[in-house]
């Protein structure tokens, strides 16, 4: 007989909880009530029962916060008993559960942190997936949503850059643009792809990649990139002058060899 599977929470792409490996329980599932409270012992680190409740139901007496944590408590240990552990006033989720956002965050400080053996460098999929929680705008999850997107991106540009010194271009590429997708206006996402291209030797990439970037941040917020962007490319005058970038054609259309990198950044050009 298989043992079943420790329990799972998915919040990246929406909220799911997995008791076992065959029984799955999605947000239909589930009152409200008790995904919010699943979801913020994920993202919190054994809070109180009065924070929590707090947390939770804000905008009613506390009594009433208080009893609406019992409630919820009472219905999840009906649908996934044991799954968390209550130690005095705190509560936490029970060891071994396993949630894809802390698989993530322990991802993004691996990677961001100095280099290590070659295995560190893998891209998890997690890390390419959607928002954290898309669709809840509780304050907790919006500032813990924008606190992951920065991590992930930053992750992957640290992994674009071991990636490309192991000569693993492809995979450098790869992470540098789920980076640029996640944020097309992030200029150190975009550096990233000038650098790969540039590691690899592909100079005509490389300043195909800079010039779709000045473009797009010039239509989009009327700048040009930074010194630090143009210095990556500066010195491969004849190569650009060959790509005749932005050059007026015949009747007055503007020539846009970015266009193939707007299609791997995931964005159309204009």
């Amino acid at each position: 007989m298989d043992r079943p599977s420790a329990p799972c929470v998915t919040l990246l792409d929406g909220f799911t909880l997995e008791v076992t490996g065959r029984d799955r329980r999605s947000t239909a599932d589930l009152p409200r009530g008790v995904q919010r409270l699943v979801a913020h012992l994920c993202l919190s680190h054994g809070p109180t029962r009065t924070a929590t409740a707090g947390h939770l139901w804000p905008d009613v007496p506390e009594a009433h916060a208080h009893g609406s944590l019992r409630s919820a408590l009472w219905r999840l240990n009906k649908v996934a008993p044991g799954l968390i552990e209550v130690s005095g006033s705190a509560l936490r989720l029970a060891a071994g559960v396993r949630v894809d956002v802390r698989d993530l965050n322990d991802w993004a400080q691996r990677a961001i942190a100095p280099p290590g053996g070659a295995d560190d460098v893998a891209v998890p999929d997690a890390a390419l997936l959607g928002d954290l929680l898309p669709g809840w705008y509780d304050d907790w999850v919006l500032l813990e949503r924008e606190r992951l997107r920065q991590l992930r991106m930053q992750a992957l540009e640290a992994v674009a850059a071991r990636l490309a010194f192991l000569g693993r271009h492809c995979e450098a590429l790869e992470a540098a643009y789920a980076a640029v997708r996640a944020e097309p206006l992030r200029e150190s996402a975009h550096r990233t792809v000038v650098r790969v291209h540039l590691a690899q030797g592909n100079l005509a990439e490389a300043l195909r990649a800079y010039d779709f970037f000045r473009t797009l941040v010039h239509e989009e917020l009327g700048v040009l990139p930074t010194e630090q962007m143009t210095r990556l490319v500066q010195d491969v005058p004849r190569v650009r002058r060959a790509l005749h970038v932005e050059r007026p054609a015949p009747g007055g259309v503007v020539s846009r060899p970015g266009a193939v990198i707007a299609s791997r950044a995931g964005r159309r050009p204009t």
